[in-house]
């Protein structure tokens, strides 16, 4: 009797925790669900929005949307069922692609398929989420315009502060009357890591396109194993931003048209200037009037030009360049600064006229060196035949060579 007495206790109790278990696993989605958007509009790159949320226990619904902060040339719309567990969520749904500003859908209206469908699964204790979305082929026509995609997929994963994304495309050929392109395989692989509100954050990008090739009447172009990084960073004092690109092989008549790689870095722009920018860019966007050109421009100056009050700085570490076809080489490195004294003197809005162009310029300096230099870019250059190194100097914005003022390049 005492063991009969026992049971139903047992059960209450168990059923009581399993209660309780689905319901915190339940908040804990939805809270890191709302996190993420948060800081994933936070990035300011983007307005998220969720509707028709209904929320539960054993399930919860909506659908996420997204489009850039300005204009209205696309817009996303996942929708989502989320089933949970007390250990772990199941996410699936559709994916909308929508473009113009009638929204027109991707699929359904443009291709005649469905949309492709997401699958995730949520972690609730490690807090992890790990998903993906396959993207079926399609043929896509319009006019003497022809879109050949194969397909492909996209996954993604990580946690709060910390997410991964990993894009594989197959070949796609656009055909154009008589221009070709044709593109692929092609990998993108980037991790995101920020802190709270988006306020720091790295971002890390691979992206490798095995094949590209254009053709058209008298003209064939193809190139091999594309490579581009880079790395954008956001910290206390600055966003600096590194990229480099390698072009193993481009080829133009069967001959090697051009091979070598180029690295680039941009620094010290002014963090604290970059966050007031975007701030002030999501309260014009918020304010749902559309801005445009100049008068965007005009209501934001004053942010983006204090983002250059650090004396931002362009550095060429890397030019390695090399065309066989041509018998041509470059070889070289520099750095270019830009002056930030008297900032109220500059303007973006006036961009178009000459005098702000000058006063643009001016705010230039900088050092090139390129060895090596092929004797008919100094017979170009109208410098003595033997010379092998240029120095190039940018004083004010105008450029000397080896001392001399850059000669008119086109005559």
């Amino acid at each position: 009797m005492r063991k009969e007495r026992l049971i139903a206790p047992v059960v209450v109790g168990l059923a009581v925790i399993w209660a309780v278990a689905q319901l915190v696993a339940s908040l804990l989605f939805e809270r890191e669900l709302a996190r993420a958007l948060g800081d994933l509009e936070a990035r300011g790159e983007l307005v998220v929005e969720r509707s028709e949320v209904e929320q539960g226990w054993l399930a919860s619904s909506g659908t996420i949307r997204m489009s850039p902060l300005l204009g209205d040339g696309w817009q996303l719309e996942l929708s989502y069922e989320a089933r949970h567990g007390v250990f772990s969520t199941r996410v699936s749904g559709e994916a909308m692609p929508l473009a113009g500003p009638r929204q027109v859908r991707l699929f359904g209206d443009w291709l005649p398929s469905s949309p492709p469908r997401w699958h995730a699964s949520y972690q609730t204790l490690g807090g992890t989420l790990e998903g993906s979305i396959q993207l079926a082929p399609f043929i896509a026509s319009q006019g003497p315009r022809e879109l050949d995609f194969r397909g492909g997929q996209l996954t993604f994963g990580g946690q709060y502060g910390d997410w991964r994304l990993r894009v594989r495309l197959q070949p796609w050929r656009l055909t154009d009357g008589v221009a070709i392109l044709e593109s692929g395989p092609i990998a993108l692989e980037s991790r995101y890591a920020y802190t709270a509100g988006a306020h720091h954050f790295t971002q890390h990008d691979l992206l490798r396109i095995d094949r590209l090739t254009w053709q058209q009447p008298n003209l064939a172009l193809e190139a091999s194993e594309l490579l581009y990084r880079s790395l954008m960073q956001l910290d206390d004092r600055e966003l600096s931003i590194d990229g480099e690109l390698t072009l193993t092989e481009v080829q133009a008549a069967e001959q090697v048209l051009l091979t070598g790689r180029v690295a680039l870095a941009l620094s010290r722009i002014n963090a604290d200037a970059v966050r007031e920018a975007l701030a002030r860019l999501r309260d014009e966007a918020a304010k749902g009037q559309p801005l445009e050109g100049r008068e965007l421009l005009a209501r934001l100056e004053p942010e983006l030009i204090a983002t250059l009050q650090d004396s931002p700085r362009l550095d060429v570490p890397v030019v390695d360049l090399e065309s066989p076809m041509l018998g041509l080489k470059a070889r070289g490195e520099g750095a270019l600064f830009f002056d930030p004294r008297r900032l109220d003197e500059l303007s973006l809005a006036r961009l178009d006229e000459k005098a702000q162009q000058a006063r643009w310029l001016a705010r230039l300096d900088g050092d090139f060196t390129w060895h090596d230099v092929p004797t008919v870019v100094a017979l170009w250059l109208g410098l003595p035949l033997d010379t092998r190194e240029l120095e190039i100097d940018v004083i004010r914005g105008r450029v000397r060579v080896n001392g001399r003022p850059l000669p008119p390049l086109w005559r």
